[in-house]
């Protein structure tokens, strides 16, 4: 039993440790950030002109269609971010739903029982975040899908 908790407590350990972010890493993504915005923003222009050339468009429709598309632009990133905060409320909630029946566990179960039903959930999580990681499409693979 002591075994099996102490290698439930390494391997969440070592979940941690490679959970880390590097600056390495971190500087990697920022910049594929910006070429991710760079992309959108080439598609877009060219998006821009194609339609003005397929449509005839004259300068000031394409000045109200742009004008109209940053708008709706402006009104999704503000529901995202109320989406984004409504989640974050969600998973407050449910950790301190989760808190609560921990605490009532403990009160209920003797120490080692407890011990075992922690290491049982544990191992419960793993298995989850494995079956997830294992169902999850690799990074980028829509659109190697798409080409």
């Amino acid at each position: 039993m002591k075994k099996l908790v102490l290698s439930l407590v390494l391997v969440g350990f070592g979940s941690f440790a490679m959970a880390q972010v590097t600056p390495a890493q971190k500087e990697k993504m920022q910049q594929r950030r910006a070429e991710m915005v760079k992309n959108q923003e080439q598609k877009r222009e060219q998006h821009f002109a194609e339609m003005q050339k397929e449509l005839n468009l004259t300068q000031s429709q394409l000045n109200q269609i742009h004008a109209i598309q940053e708008r709706h632009q402006a009104e999704r990133k503000v529901a995202m971010q109320r989406n984004q905060e409504m989640r974050k409320q969600k998973m407050e909630g449910m950790k301190q739903n989760m808190q609560q029946m921990d605490d009532e566990m403990r009160k209920i179960l003797t120490s080692d029982q407890y011990a075992k039903w922690q290491a049982k959930k544990q191992q419960k999580m793993l298995e989850r975040k494995a079956k997830m990681k294992k169902h999850r499409a690799p990074m980028g693979g829509k659109k190697a899908m798409k080409s």
